[in-house]
């Protein structure tokens, strides 16, 4: 196997007189052109000509999607919404950071209208939250913690100590014994991370 090179759409390859083609290929008038971006590979076969493919390379390809639970974590709190940097889907880490929002009205399932944005999140919390779509212009992704599953997982303290989960809505420093409210996640066990 040659070393993965990536490939645009479209590349023409090589000639159909040098290789066979394979997977994430296509010939026409003779040549061999690449339909999708990804890694050209070269396997050579023992009855002749090498087979030539293109691999798309799956972890970059990888985005959040509506309905995928992802981790996150918080940067900035106002009054309206909290902004993320989302860092996993599912258990896989992404190789870029993408930008999301969780709105107030998006934080909890009930008593929307009570929520109140720092009471839930702070800045450098880590966060269980839902993509419920894909976002606007600046291409942050809207995302909601209002299943019980979702919210915050890890949290430091003022003293820099994580701190302990007590209720659905408040945490405590084990040093200091400061409880602050957070919009807590029962936390399933798939979805932990280290």
């Amino acid at each position: 196997r040659q070393p993965l090179t990536p490939r645009p759409v479209g590349e023409r390859l090589c000639s159909v007189d040098e290789a066979t083609a394979g997977g994430g290929t296509y010939t026409r008038h003779g040549f061999i052109f690449s339909s999708l971006a990804g890694c050209l590979e070269k396997r050579t076969e023992d009855n002749g000509l090498p087979v030539v493919s293109v691999v798309r390379d799956a972890e970059s390809q990888l985005l959040p999607d509506v309905g995928a639970v992802v981790t996150c974590k918080v940067y900035s709190i106002n009054s309206r919404f909290a902004k993320v940097h989302i860092l996993y889907v599912g258990s896989t880490p992404l190789k870029s950071t993408f930008r999301g929002t969780i709105r107030r009205e998006d934080i909890r399932a009930t008593e929307k209208d009570k929520v109140e944005v720092y009471k839930s999140f702070r800045p450098g919390d880590i966060v269980l939250a839902k993509v419920i779509s894909l976002g606007d212009a600046q291409s942050n992704y809207l995302l909601s913690t209002a299943e019980n599953e979702l919210g915050v997982v890890v949290a430091r303290s003022e003293a820099g100590v994580q701190m302990v989960p007590i209720s659905w809505c408040e945490m405590q420093c084990p040093r200091t014994h400061t409880k602050d409210f957070r919009k807590v996640a029962r936390v399933q066990p798939q979805f932990l991370q280290t």
